[in-house]
Parts: structure tokens; sequence; C-alpha cells
């Protein structure tokens, strides 16, 4: 009985602790990732431009130096309505993602040589359109664009000042 009753109690702890680490870990790596970003100058509700990926600059692993990358981060928390993302139109490969506070991803859109507009709501909020509930209160937009070279990212450069994530509150726009 004693033999089962440790199996038990230890059956239990480790499931617990997987679970703990299934849940709890993407909203502690998402939460620890956002307040580095924000200590590097990340704005709320405005992009920013990555500098170019090279070893010295790459601060996430996987980051790739043949992309640039430009990010926003965006918080319900304070009385946003809403937060309009545009995406400048580029003409090689872009695209466009909004991750949520547990690192999930719940939007992506190839640009295509085009400009592109959508509106997050906050959770809960009915869709419509190009108007799209997040999942959790805050999150990160990550526009990506092809730029395997210098030449490239200088062009991206004069581009992405075009990209817009600004806070909408009271129907005006921040």
């Amino acid at each position: 009985m004693r033999t089962f009753l440790t199996l038990f109690v230890l059956l239990a702890a480790i499931v617990i602790g997987h679970l703990a680490v299934l849940y709890g870990a993407p909203g502690f790596i998402m939460q620890r990732a956002m307040a580095a970003m924000e200590q590097r100058g990340i704005p709320q509700h405005g992009f920013r431009l990555a500098p170019r990926m090279t070893p010295q600059t790459q601060r996430v692993v996987r980051a790739s130096p043949e992309l640039a990358y430009s990010i926003c981060l965006f918080d319900f928390s304070e009385g946003v309505d809403a937060v309009a993302i545009e995406m400048a139109a580029w003409p090689g490969y872009s695209s466009l993602s909004v991750y949520d506070a547990q690192t999930n991803n719940f939007l992506t859109f190839r640009g295509e040589g085009k400009r592109f507009a959508v509106r997050l709501l906050p959770p809960l909020s009915e869709p419509e359109g190009f108007s799209i509930p997040a999942p959790t209160q805050r999150g990160v937009v990550l526009i990506r664009r092809i730029a395997p070279n210098e030449a490239d990212y200088r062009a991206v450069e004069k581009i992405a000042v075009e990209d817009s994530c600004r806070a909408i509150r009271g129907g005006n726009a921040r």
C-alpha cells in the first residue's frame, strides 16, 4: 500500500509539474521577452525597425540575417479601444504576424507587394471585417521583409517609416 501511495504522489507531482510548465512557461517567456523589448526601446503602439541582423545584433536565437524586422508592442489594459496596424507595401517577401501574451501566433498575413491594414480589438470583442479580437490584453506585432544585403535593408528603412501601429481611444487615433 505504501509503495502504491508513493507512486501515486510521484505521478501526481510529475503531472502537476508538467502542466505548470506547459501552461505557465509561454506566458512567462513572453512577459520576459516583452520587458526586454521595452528596455531596448521598442515602443508600445508604434513600430520600430530592428537593426540589421548580424551575429552582434541578433537577440533571438532564430532571427534570420536575410530579414528586416519591425516590432510593435500592443496593450489594451489602459483604455485602448483598438489598435490600428498598417504594413507598407514591399515588392519582395513581407509578412505581418501578431502574437498574444502566451506566444501564440493568432494572425499572419503575407504582404504580396500590397499595403495591408488590420484593426485589433480587445479580447472578447466581436470580430468584424478586418477587425480581429486579440486573445490577450498584451502582445507583439512583427513585420518581416526580405532584405538579404545592406542595400535591401536600406530600402526597407525607407519603406518601414510608413508602417503604423497606433492606439485608438474613444474613437480617436493617438
